[in-house]
């Protein structure tokens, strides 16, 4: 049975968003939705390099008590990290190989927080809270002009 071509287009209309998320890439997912968490193996820091700060969570796995509890902080204020363009990444696969698990090295549980620069800011082997997190990022220089230009802008 051929369907009617209303039809058609409604379903191809329905089934494009999907479609078209899939060719996005990370920067342009991040975009449409800055609270969403990724993973790290599909994550290279250059990609996020002045656009994005990565804050990247590591562990041996997901069931480690740390990095549960640290998703947990994270994703309970995660709009006010939004608010600093903070970018989410786990990583609980050391035998995964990711690009940032290769750069920055950790060891079981770490927390790493970089500029939008490429720099590593911040490394934690415990979990911090949202606002521990927001205080260092205000601190940072680019962040710091980034509050000055928004209240120009404002003005």
């Amino acid at each position: 049975m051929k369907l009617p071509t209303y039809i058609a287009a409604i379903i191809a209309l329905a089934c494009a968003p999907a479609a078209f998320a899939q060719d996005l890439t990370i920067p342009e997912r991040w975009e449409e939705d800055h609270t969403q968490v990724f993973d790290a193996a599909e994550i290279s820091l250059t990609d996020l390099q002045w656009i994005a700060r990565p804050l990247v969570v590591f562990a041996d796995t997901p069931n480690d008590p740390r990095f549960r509890q640290q998703m947990d902080l994270l994703l309970a204020d995660i709009d006010d990290l939004a608010e600093r363009d903070v970018i989410v990444i786990t990583d609980t696969d050391p035998e995964g190989g990711s690009d940032l698990r290769t750069t920055l090295r950790p060891r079981g549980y770490m927390m790493a927080l970089v500029g939008k620069d490429g720099r590593v800011a911040l490394r934690k082997p415990s979990p911090w809270s949202v606002r521990e997190l927001s205080r260092s990022i205000d601190k940072m220089p680019l962040r710091q002009q980034e509050i000055a230009d928004r209240r120009l802008i404002g003005q």
